[in-house]
């Protein structure tokens, strides 16, 4: 067995012609002579100190300390990692595009325009949550990963609302598109209510042999896209606080669904809004939670946002607005992860998955609706 090395500083007057210099040099090695500071440094096998301490009293024996330099600790920003954000659009505010656009691709499968925007605003505040620089506030309604790219993808029009098959289409294009604007992470604040079986054919849909739950079709998607090497980020939605309220595609078993860690805050929704598990398949969701009860972040500066969308917003200024849900803890998850993606950018949406649920912190509230409890940011990138 390999002894341990130590490595010593021991006190000497150097007044003894070299008797005490070959006594150190039969137990070890010595490294230094230093007759201005009074020390001889030294290397011994650990079973050789206790003859070392008995011929050096009353000498001061000192451990031979590693010294660091004092710079800080490395600050991870996102920089270079791609986060798709599949929402209602992307508006270029400067959060996003100031100092350098990093708005890295855009594309809208509601009208397909070409130019970034954002006519309902939600698209625009959830990029920002992940990846706002705080631009237009010196600093202070900074993003979490703020250096990181946003991939807009258009599915959902200035309501809010879409179809599966504009999300379905815009899932794939993410996947096609990953190594292009290296994607690592996606975000997906939005939602169907699997109870809520779309009816078609006049209501005989089951009869001529369709399945009207396009649910299942968006797990099928987000699974492919994690399945690709993309951490899949969704919303719990805000249909709790009943049992089985998760909505699709947070029901995945892949995916990291976010709930919100302070539902009973938020002024205008109802309370204990964040979507609770489990599923109807016995899996606990949501697996995570984080804020998402009046969280300020930027507003669209889109052209498109109608007045009257503007005057229903709660803005605190003329480029940030107050918006609760779990619309809002997800993206939260999604900037969390592009840090240990930039960090860590060997991890597999898998072992990303296992990180995030070591880094959470139980709360009181039942596993149901906490799942792993609260993500600690600085836990997740310090492990």
């Amino acid at each position: 067995m390999v002894e341990n090395r130590l490595r010593l500083l021991i006190e000497h007057n150097f007044d003894d012609d070299g008797a005490f210099e070959e006594y150190l040099s039969d137990l070890g090695d010595v490294k230094y002579k230093l007759p201005l500071i009074g020390v001889i440094a030294v290397e011994i096998n650990e079973a050789a100190l206790p003859r070392l301490l008995e011929a050096n009293a009353p000498r001061l024996v000192y451990s031979n300390s590693v010294i660091t330099t004092q710079e800080s600790a490395q600050i991870f920003t996102g920089k270079g990692i791609g986060i798709a954000i599949i929402d209602t659009g992307v508006a270029p505010v400067c959060d996003l595009v100031q100092p350098q656009n990093r708005i890295a691709a855009f594309v809208d499968f509601v009208n397909s325009k070409t130019e970034p925007y954002d006519d309902n605003a939600h698209g625009t505040h959830v990029s920002a949550i992940s990846a706002g620089n705080g631009f237009r506030s010196a600093g202070k309604r900074r993003g979490i990963a703020y250096e990181s790219n946003i991939t807009a993808i258009k599915v959902l029009d200035e309501n809010g609302k879409g179809d599966t098959a504009d999300v379905l289409a815009g899932i794939e294009w993410m996947i096609a598109n990953k190594k292009k604007y290296n994607i690592r992470v996606a975000n997906l604040s939005i939602g169907v209510n699997v109870a809520n079986n779309v009816s078609v054919l006049n209501g005989n849909a089951s009869a001529c042999g369709i399945n009207t739950n396009g649910a299942d079709l968006l797990v099928k998607a987000v699974d492919a896209a994690w399945d690709a090497g993309i951490v899949v980020c969704v919303a719990a939605g805000n249909n709790g606080p009943a049992k089985n309220s998760v909505t699709s595609p947070g029901i995945s078993r892949k995916v990291i669904t976010v709930g919100a860690c302070d539902d009973d805050s938020a002024i205008g929704m109802k309370p204990n809004f964040s979507g609770r598990g489990p599923t109807a398949d016995c899996i606990i969701k949501p697996d995570c939670l984080a804020p998402g009860a009046e969280i300020v972040s930027c507003l669209s500066n889109s052209t498109e946002l109608s007045s009257e969308k503007l005057a229903s917003l709660k803005t605190i200024c003329k480029f940030y607005v107050k918006m609760s849900g779990t619309s809002m803890a997800s993206p939260y998850v999604a900037g969390a992860i592009a840090l240990l993606l930039e960090k860590e950018p060997h991890l597999t949406p898998d072992e990303v998955k296992l990180r995030v649920k070591a880094a959470c912190r139980k709360t009181n509230e039942p596993q149901h609706k906490q799942g792993w409890g609260i993500l600690d940011i600085t836990k997740l990138i310090k492990d």
